[in-house]
């Protein structure tokens, strides 16, 4: 088996699949891509059994056929290499590799590519179709509140749930969570299902340079994705995802308006002074004022800064986890932003002020650390 392709090309479809690979596996031939090669299309897969990737582009080839090839190591190569054609000839009986290039042998050997894991065709899935770029942004929105509770899994993924009027991607670790909503993609039935963080990252990645529609097929255990040239199937989180709507406080009549980047930066200095158990920053609301401030008594550090802000309400205090307020802020598009609060030891709200797309509608929500 031979074929033909150019270093660059085949890099750059490799490094985009490569992340599903595992440091450790249990399988050794998990270890390898598998090359399949037809009517001058060479189909690459990579997978770790939960998750597999697969790309494809054109080659110049003769023949058909299949093979394992040392994941890492073909990186390696690959890298070291100026853009320039390289020649593949495969020994299908020994199934030994060897690369030719402009100056150069290199030899290395594979394994037989009909022992590489297949992954089970998809019966009867329903489908929703979108932008990649809106699903990479919804991605981006919420990732980052998945928990990493292995006694929780349900919660270390992302929730999905179509309806016909939107859809809506929620995600929570019980100390903070995000419900991003989108009403410009419609499913013909509604469903819910929970996709892991691993498969969503590499999702993320890939996407956000793509201009093109994914395609989402689901079944009851497995999602599919298609774009491009690539396609993902990864499993499921098995399990009811908790009831967030019953979270979320409605009665808020406390509301803080203030420029995003100034809150941000604010928060990051003062929690340097921050207790590093806790990374509690006070929020103290009067008339138009807000007093940020944190300390660690351990260190007899401290930090006070003052900001101006558009605050509605009853003169409140409340402290909140630093890491999770600049994470959330960070997170939003929006010019301003509008914290909601009804009382020190309720959850606050965290929404966009100002000039919203109308076709996409975030909550954010911060569990608040007690004060001491």
């Amino acid at each position: 088996m031979k074929f033909v392709t150019t270093s660059n090309k085949l890099l750059k479809q490799l490094q985009g699949i490569g992340g599903v690979l595992n440091s450790s596996n249990t399988l050794p031939i998990l270890d390898n891509f598998l090359f399949e090669i037809k009517d001058n299309a060479l189909t690459v897969s990579a997978s770790d059994l939960e998750t597999t990737m697969t790309t494809t582009l054109e080659v110049q080839a003769k023949e058909t056929g299949s093979i394992c090839v040392p994941a890492r190591m073909l990186m390696d190569i690959l890298k070291a290499f100026p853009d320039q054609p390289l020649t593949f000839n495969i020994d299908s009986k020994t199934y030994g590799i060897e690369i030719s290039s402009d100056n150069g042998k290199y030899k290395l050997s594979g394994q037989n590519g009909e022992e590489f894991p297949k992954v089970p065709p998809l019966e009867s899935p329903s489908k929703v179709e979108m932008p990649a770029s809106v699903l990479a942004k919804a991605i981006n929105k919420t990732i980052f509140a998945a928990g990493n509770d292995d006694l929780r899994p349900v919660m270390s993924g992302v929730l999905f749930s179509l309806e016909s009027d939107g859809i809506t991607f929620v995600a929570t670790d019980a100390h903070k969570l995000v419900r991003y909503k989108r009403n410009d993609v419609l499913a013909d039935k509604g469903a819910e299902f929970i996709v892991p963080k691993k498969p969503l990252n590499l999702l993320k990645g890939l996407m956000s340079s793509s201009d093109g529609t994914v395609s989402l097929e689901y079944t009851e255990n497995n999602a599919y994705f298609a774009f491009d040239s690539i396609t993902l199937i990864c499993r499921l989180i098995d399990g009811k995802y908790p009831n967030y709507e019953a979270v979320i406080p409605n009665e808020n009549p406390n509301k803080l308006t203030i420029d995003r980047n100034e809150l941000e930066s604010s928060i990051k200095r003062v929690s340097i002074f921050a207790n590093k158990t806790t990374n509690q920053v006070r929020l103290k609301m009067t008339g138009s004022d807000l007093l940020l401030s944190a300390e660690d008594l351990d260190f007899s550090n401290a930090a006070n800064e003052r900001l101006t802000c558009n605050y509605q309400g009853e003169d409140m205090e409340i402290g909140f986890n630093s890491r999770f307020l600049v994470e959330m802020v960070s997170n939003m598009d929006s010019d301003e932003t509008v914290i909601q609060m009804s009382a020190p030891n309720r959850a606050g709200i965290i929404v966009p002020g100002g000039d919203q797309d109308e076709n996409e509608d975030i909550l954010m929500l911060v569990m608040p650390v007690m004060l001491n």
